[in-house]
């Protein structure tokens, strides 16, 4: 039986805290269990296409480790309640994950980067970055989906949240500095590249932006084709960064705080920030914040703990959004912890034109 929580979550911000308008309160109502089927279930990311909402993540009976028993659901519902599965893909001996929608061209596209792990699990110690590979699947219906498919020029790169802009897609590819062999898949010699694609199955490096400690970037573009984008850093503090077309020069700026399995997105005119924080006493938690500037500010904590994050979000309207998320704060009847996915629907309190944001400016008060 699905568990149904209400939750109200109302948070305000005074002036004094550097944005120009003060950010809106948010109400976080009707969390509910989204999908749980014993197995591990996560990384999450949710998408609106041919008036129908899709929902995808990670399950795996082996748990959050490479093996090559992951798979990649996607789920189809009509008013984000009941959910049925249209799609379920692998790649042998390797573990598909960090699932990702891009509607491009008139297609859906869910892209996942790959850790080769042969015929069984491997040990930490073998994992190699090099040897990781993106695939994707598509349709353009929403029913019948290919089966997955490789992306040329991926070949050593994680790959990580895909973004369109005009006739272009994009993606986060990290990869070992000169493709470096050594032990353990990643370290500080880790970068990140920006991959481009005119049809999202053949892709090229677009531009470098991070040439240490490269990680999950999420990318998000204007209309002017100026970038912004937030990256995390490992374990450390995670950057927001901006950069213009032919996209060679890059700004980073240090937010307040680690992030992982960041999300950026727009709702009510303003850009919203999702993933996993660190708490001082409580663990990892799922939290949103508001991006003005250079400055984050909190307005949810998600029901969660343990492992849990790499929250998706889908604006309905102004004033209304959903978020899905994965956690493990929940027990299953023998008292094991259960993995599971798990959405909610976010309510601006007040009338929502009266909360747009103004065009963004730097903390210092410059043009981002």
């Amino acid at each position: 039986m699905l568990r149904i929580l209400a939750v109200a979550v109302m948070l305000s911000f005074a002036g004094q805290d550097g944005f120009a308008v003060s950010p809106p309160s948010v109400q976080v109502t009707d969390v509910r269990l989204a999908f749980d089927n014993g197995e591990h279930n996560a990384f999450t990311d949710l998408t609106r296409f041919r008036d129908r909402y899709y929902l995808c993540f990670r399950s795996c009976p082996d748990g959050h480790m490479v093996h090559p028993t992951a798979s990649i659901i996607v789920l189809v519902s009509d008013d984000l309640q009941q959910w049925h599965p249209v799609h379920q893909f692998a790649v042998k001996h390797r573990d598909t994950r960090d699932p990702h929608f891009l509607v491009f061209r008139d297609k859906l596209f869910v892209y996942t980067g790959t850790w080769y792990s042969g015929e069984t699990t491997i040990p930490v110690a073998d994992y190699d970055l090099n040897l990781h590979l993106g695939y994707a699947v598509w349709t353009d219906d929403g029913d019948d989906w290919t089966s997955p498919i490789l992306l040329e020029g991926t070949f050593g790169h994680y790959i990580w949240r895909a973004a369109r802009f005009g006739d272009q897609a994009f993606l986060c590819g990290r990869r070992k500095h000169a493709f470096d062999v050594r032990p353990r898949g990643e370290g500080p010699d880790v970068e990140s590249a920006m991959l481009e694609s005119d049809d999202g199955l053949v892709w090229k490096t677009r531009a470098l932006f991070q040439e240490t400690r490269g990680d999950e970037t999420a990318f998000q573009f204007n209309s002017d084709g100026s970038l912004l984008a937030i990256a995390r850093r490992g374990r450390g503090t995670a950057q927001v960064l901006r950069s213009k077309p032919p996209y060679t020069d890059w700004d980073r700026q240090d937010l307040s705080r680690y992030i992982g399995g960041p999300l950026l997105t727009r709702w009510a005119g303003r850009w919203v920030v999702g993933g996993r924080k660190a708490t001082p006493d409580r663990g990892y938690k799922t939290a949103l914040y508001w991006l003005e500037g250079d400055q984050l500010r909190e307005f949810a904590e998600l029901p969660s703990g343990g492992d849990n994050s790499y929250p998706g979000l889908l604006e309905l309207e102004p004033g209304h959004a959903v978020v899905s998320w994965y956690s493990s704060h929940e027990s299953n009847d023998d008292g094991t912890p259960r993995t599971a996915i798990y959405l909610a629907d976010l309510w601006l309190d007040g009338d929502p034109s009266d909360q747009a944001a103004p065009e963004p400016t730097r903390s210092n008060g410059e043009s981002p």
